[in-house]
């Protein structure tokens, strides 16, 4: 593996770690102005006052306890742009109990002005493409 891709691995990995610690401050200094996130909740373009307010009302709703990133891949479509895939094993609580996620993320960094910022995220649930193993609301 090259020094670049090593180097979006380990930012990818701090940005997880800003969240565990619940950090906000430092999940800001990684995204830039204006980012994208993309989840079971829809797409979203977020501001970092959004991203602010968004952690905010996370705290008692969820918790990260711990993360794993497994099977990861990093391209390079130009020289700064680099995008991360990757399935992740989240430990958190939710409502106060214990669940534990499987997910397939990505994210596109983007290199400004010597800096790598987190410009669109996304993360989907692993399960059956069509929905068939989840409970009927």
């Amino acid at each position: 593996m090259h020094a670049e891709e090593q180097e979006i691995i380990a930012l990818e990995q701090e940005f997880w770690r800003t969240i565990l610690k619940q950090d906000t401050e430092a999940s800001l200094a990684m995204l830039p102005e204006r980012s994208i996130v993309v989840g079971a909740q829809g797409a979203a373009v977020l501001t970092r006052d959004d991203y602010r307010r968004m952690s905010e009302q996370a705290e008692g709703y969820w918790k990260l306890n711990s993360f794993r990133l497994d099977d990861v891949s990093v391209i390079f479509p130009k020289d700064d742009v680099a995008v991360i895939a990757y399935t992740v094993t989240e430990e958190m609580e939710v409502d106060g109990k214990p669940l534990t996620i499987k997910a397939a993320d990505a994210t596109t960094w983007v290199r400004e002005e010597g800096r790598w910022l987190a410009s669109l995220h996304t993360e989907s649930v692993l399960g059956d493409p069509f929905g068939r193993d989840r409970k009927a609301a």
